[in-house]
């Protein structure tokens, strides 16, 4: 079956969707919602090089949807735009991939949760890490038992500052989010598949230090953190810690996820995108096993195609993820992997760090699962 597409958003990140589905064999794009002339523009440039069709182009959604000429939706808009895009998109019965956050309030996140309910045609909500090759990796290493019972999970991410984007939507908490919700909502996801449980408790320490001070957008200036340490406690008794610095882009690594139990340790080591290193040059990501019984880590390269390195920016998991969501859509059958529950999840994590920050209090959670 070949699955036609309609990206909403034709950005940098609508785009790397385009450039992911133009690799897989029975898809392609046949349409996009794009307002932004100049970004209209270089989606429907790309198709062509990436040798699909030139997609057709619409300005409003409520033109995609009355076409017909799509059988699954990517959106990829501007994070203020995706609860409204969903109240559209969730009267129809076609599936959804939705970037991440789902929302940019819990109260939002939670609505499309209700919403969708009764819908039979699945929301998909992207959350990309989960499918990164080395942390993948160290998941299952985690599910097989090499590690015995998970107890704590560090993930840092040192990287380059929030890159420019149409309008400039991402340098405002208002637009975004907030950076915890934004950009952190992949890493409290990962905290969740971990370990399996709700969290109960977060704290967090951050602020913008560094970026776009020099910078005013009719007249304001962005409000957006650079920067922060969170911990979170989950009902089970794991803990979970993240490290954020986005003025970091000079280290080797961009991410480091390491997962602790009580016989031993993993760690999924990742660098940043090959287009902001010097000659371009990509680098392997690397996993570590440390078992407690034997002082003997064993260290392995994990090599990703360079086809799905050059389609986009998080080192192959965005194609593996569309496969995964392109085998649901076909099968007509089965539950997406990551849900707007999960979706609401993250944000509701999320929202609780920029709250713990702005406050310097400790936020309790209660249960919503």
């Amino acid at each position: 079956m070949t699955l036609r597409y309609a990206i909403i958003g034709a950005g940098m990140m609508g785009r790397e969707h385009m450039r992911n589905i133009a690799l897989m064999p029975d898809a392609y794009v046949s349409a996009i919602v794009e307002p932004d002339d100049e970004m209209a523009a270089l989606a429907t440039q790309m198709a062509v090089e990436t040798g699909m069709q030139a997609p057709k182009r619409y300005t409003k959604i409520s033109d995609l949807l009355s076409s017909n000429v799509a059988d699954a939706v990517v959106v990829v808009s501007p994070n203020d735009t995706h609860f409204d895009m969903m109240q559209k998109l969730l009267l129809t019965d076609l599936p959804v991939l939705l970037e991440k956050p789902s929302a940019t309030s819990v109260d939002q996140a939670w609505s499309l949760v209700d919403s969708a309910e009764k819908r039979a045609a699945p929301v998909w909500v992207a959350m990309e890490y989960r499918y990164m090759p080395p942390v993948a990796r160290i998941i299952d290493e985690v599910r097989n038992g090499t590690i015995g019972n998970t107890k704590m999970i560090s993930i840092v991410e040192h990287r380059f500052p929030f890159l420019n984007k149409v309008g400039s939507w991402n340098r405002f908490n208002a637009r975004t989010g907030g950076t915890m919700v934004e950009k952190c909502c992949h890493f409290f996801d990962l905290m969740r598949l971990v370990t399996g449980s709700e969290a109960i408790r977060v704290f967090g320490s951050g602020a913008q230090d560094v970026n776009f001070f020099d910078e005013r957008y009719d007249g304001k200036q962005p409000d957006i953190l650079d920067n922060a340490f969170v911990i979170v406690d989950f009902e089970n008794g794991m803990r979970a810690s993240l490290d954020l610095c986005m003025f970091a882009e000079g280290s080797y690594w961009q991410e480091q996820v390491s997962i602790v139990g009580d016989t031993g340790k993993v760690q999924a080591f990742v660098p940043g995108p090959s287009r902001f290193w010097p000659g371009g040059v990509e680098r392997a990501s690397e996993v570590i096993i440390s078992p407690r019984a034997v002082r003997a880590p064993t260290r392995s390269e994990v090599h990703v195609d360079e086809n799905l390195l050059a389609a986009g920016d998080h080192h192959g998991s965005t194609y593996f993820q569309h496969l995964k969501f392109y085998e649901l859509c076909v099968a007509q059958t089965g539950v997406p992997e990551v849900t707007l529950r999960d979706g609401a999840h993250a944000v509701t994590l999320g929202a609780a760090a920029e709250q713990s920050i702005r406050t310097g209090a400790v936020v309790q959670l209660e249960n919503r699962s």
